[in-house]
């Protein structure tokens, strides 16, 4: 994957930004991210993607990917590959917890998709 790009989602309130990468041709975000998203644990999160995988409402392939991030550890910079899932699960996700976030990032999605894949 190349050719990334960061935009920042920003809930109805202002209270809260998460940035969204983009990249091919697909917005992507991690699980700690769609926690902050959807605003609920974990553990509902991890829970609704493993049964989008297992009732095969979408492909893991190509809904998922391993994505490398750098963080800072002391003095160390280590990298750790991270999954990232795209536009496609995070709304399959959202419709699963049944969040009015899950629906202003739909909207946002929506609105924005022409401008985040061809800017």
């Amino acid at each position: 994957m190349n050719n990334s790009d960061i935009r920042i989602f920003t809930t109805e309130d202002g209270n809260q930004e998460i940035r969204v990468k983009v990249e091919g041709e697909t917005v992507w975000l991690n699980q700690y991210q769609l926690e902050e998203l959807f605003a609920t644990n974990r553990t509902s999160i991890v829970r609704h993607i493993s049964n989008i995988y297992k009732s095969n409402e979408l492909d893991k392939e190509a809904t998922c990917a391993k994505i490398a991030q750098v963080q800072k550890e002391g003095k160390r910079e280590i990298t750790r590959k991270v999954n990232f899932y795209n536009l496609d699960l995070i709304i399959a996700v959202g419709y699963r917890v049944n969040s009015k976030r899950g629906t202003q990032f739909r909207i946002w999605a929506k609105a924005h998709w022409c401008c985040l894949i061809y800017p």
